[in-house]
């Protein structure tokens, strides 16, 4: 896998690898390091709890949060398919188009793909309302099983474990035990480097994204961790740091890459709106300077999708299923299952449109090129920095400031009590 691969896939808001690095490699073990410095000199047993606690909570939730959706997905597409349907079609083409849509493609598409793939469609035409049923039931599975799990399951397990500790703790104080060894800190093991960081509503929330999911259940996680809450100032503790976290998970990131790419344009004069994987194609940069770059004519649906239908092989095509979601057959026919977003395809040719222009009138397309390469690649690590930073650094910093604010002391509130136990 290349660098420029490497950074394409961290810089995509709509894929799950952004989060993973932010989450697990940079905002949790920064956060487990702010939490105990925090709570450390009013309490150093106050401390070592809090962030035990917070190495426990952070790591399950990060593996529940990025690995329990696409988890509870496949265990309900396999259900899907014993029953006889496929989950691979879109609901989506129910709402009939002048290019697409579930009669459409079955009149376009009968003899020349497989009678499997057609009996799909028919399946699902013919059964609307039982498909309906299983898809709502795999987002409602593969939203609240992980939700229950983060939001009200896992608190209640990690606060009777610190309650266990706790009383371990004051039992052995009461025997006047100098050396405690009631459990391991979390912290020794970062500072050892033992942790290696490595149409309708249906048919809208059925075709939902893996991180659209993610945002979903992190709003149900909230609202579990508030109504969890130990008492009245851990619950606002911990409202305002759920908000903070899903402004910056899911709202900020994409908004920030806007900027990023039109501030570049405005300093720089290129443009970076296309990713990374696109700007370093040896043949994207070839077919621009012999102009023979195809793309569609004009963005209205039926142009696109038949741009697609009849140049599977050209480089648009190429770049929409890798970019946008289009799925081809084995025989570079396209998958009538599949709902096209033409919205996308349109913004994607327009960019390419826009680079071509811009990277002829350079008069050195291949220098051009590379250099909008790698100002897209500064961008989307700046992104990722940035955010990162925001995530791991400035809102717990701003958590701790307001809990001060509001409880008059920096102790975790959900342990405030327990520092006269220990």
């Amino acid at each position: 896998m290349s660098l420029t691969t490497i950074i394409s896939a961290i810089g995509n808001t709509n894929k799950q690898y952004p989060l993973i690095v932010r989450d697990c490699g940079i905002e949790v073990p920064t956060k487990i390091v702010l939490t105990y410095n925090q709570n450390k000199e009013e309490s150093p047993e106050v401390a070592k709890l809090a962030a035990r606690e917070r190495f426990l909570d952070e790591y399950a939730v990060s593996a529940v949060w990025l690995g329990g959706i696409p988890l509870v997905d496949r265990a309900v597409n396999y259900f899907i398919r014993k029953k006889g349907y496929n989950p691979d079609v879109n609901l989506k083409l129910f709402k009939e188009s002048e290019a697409q849509g579930i009669n459409l493609n079955i009149k376009n598409f009968e003899g020349k793909v497989s009678k499997t793939v057609i009996d799909d469609l028919k399946k699902v035409k013919n059964n609307k309302a039982v498909f309906e049923k299983m898809l709502a039931l795999k987002f409602g599975l593969s939203t609240t099983i992980p939700m229950l799990f983060m939001g009200f399951i896992l608190p209640k397990l990690i606060f009777a474990s610190s309650g266990r500790k706790i009383e371990k703790l004051r039992a052995q104080k009461l025997k006047k035990q100098q050396k405690t060894q009631s459990f391991d800190n979390p912290m020794d093991y970062i500072k050892n480097g033992k942790i290696s960081f490595k149409g309708n509503a249906i048919s809208q929330i059925a075709n939902f994204s893996t991180v659209d999911k993610m945002a979903v259940t992190d709003g149900g996680y909230a609202i579990g961790r508030v109504a969890t809450a130990r008492n009245k100032n851990e619950a606002i503790d911990v409202g305002f740091k759920m908000a903070g976290m899903l402004f910056l998970n899911f709202v900020a990131p994409p908004y920030l890459a806007k900027f990023l790419d039109k501030a570049t344009y405005k300093l720089s004069g290129l443009n970076v709106a296309l990713d990374p994987i696109i700007l370093d194609d040896k043949k994207f940069r070839e077919a621009i300077k012999t102009k023979t770059l195809e793309l569609p004519k004009n963005n209205t649906e039926k142009e696109i999708i038949n741009f697609l239908d009849t140049k599977p092989q050209s480089l648009f095509s190429k770049y929409a299923k890798q970019f946008c979601d289009v799925k081809y057959l084995k025989n570079d026919i396209r998958d009538p299952r599949a709902w096209v977003n033409v919205k996308k395809l349109v913004q994607m040719k327009e960019e390419m449109e826009n680079f071509a222009q811009n990277a002829i009138k350079s008069n050195d397309i291949a220098a051009f090129a590379k250099k909008a390469k790698w100002a897209k690649s500064f961008n989307i690590l700046t992104n990722i920095g940035l955010s990162s930073a925001l995530l791991a650094f400035a809102l717990p910093k701003a958590q701790f400031a307001f809990r001060k604010f509001i409880t008059g002391s920096d102790l975790e509130p959900g342990l405030a009590t327990s520092k006269d136990k220990i």
